[in-house]
């Protein structure tokens, strides 16, 4: 898949490249993004460019994960990166995705994360056609819950041992959110339990 490039009225957001590695390193040595997020700790130089030279660019050769970098428009430093992957039954695709964000430390509480996470569920949306959209995040982790709120994800509940932390089972909160929460259609049919 060709990888997109989003903007809004204070980030562009893009596929993270090479010259991305420095900014992603130092970001990722943030305790709270180890804490709450997959990244593993500790994070040598050598894990940002793995990331962003495998795995992102085989997510998006295969059509299966869609990491983006947010960026600031008017200096270009790096906000969060800020993924979708592609959520699948064997071979029948289900159009629905899992998003996933962390928020560089110097970034947190200027709304950046809210308007990017809005800009990848409009492109899950639009280009992708997805139906379904998963958030998880470990219980306790609030400030991923609250994002998660602002975009108008509908809470589901916790669900137990999704989510490993230093090798221990952790729960999980979970929501969705659908094209029909921000008035969009889908192909698909929605039949509420009981109507």
């Amino acid at each position: 898949m060709k990888t997109p490039v989003l903007t809004t009225d204070r980030l562009v957001l893009r596929a993270l490249e090479p010259r991305d590695g420095d900014a992603l390193h130092a970001a990722c040595q943030d305790p709270e993004i180890a804490r709450w997020t997959s990244v593993p700790s500790p994070y040598p130089r050598e894990h940002a460019d793995h990331f962003i030279d495998v795995v992102c660019a085989n997510g998006w050769r295969d059509d299966t994960m869609y990491n983006f970098g947010a960026f600031t428009r008017d200096d270009g430093a790096l906000v969060s990166s800020m993924g979708l992957v592609r959520l699948q039954h064997l071979a029948a695709p289900q159009r629905q995705a899992e998003l996933g964000y962390w928020t560089a430390k110097h970034q947190r509480g200027k709304g950046y994360t809210v308007e990017a996470a809005q800009a990848v569920c409009t492109w899950a949306f639009d280009a992708l056609g997805v139906e379904r959209l998963e958030w998880f995040a470990e219980a306790g982790n609030a400030a991923s819950r609250a994002v998660a709120l602002k975009l108008g994800f509908v809470m589901e509940g916790t669900v137990r041992s999704r989510v490993v932390y230093a090798g221990t089972r952790r729960d999980a909160w979970s929501g969705s959110l659908l094209p029909s929460d921000w008035g969009r259609p889908t192909q698909a049919q929605y039949l509420p339990y009981g109507e």
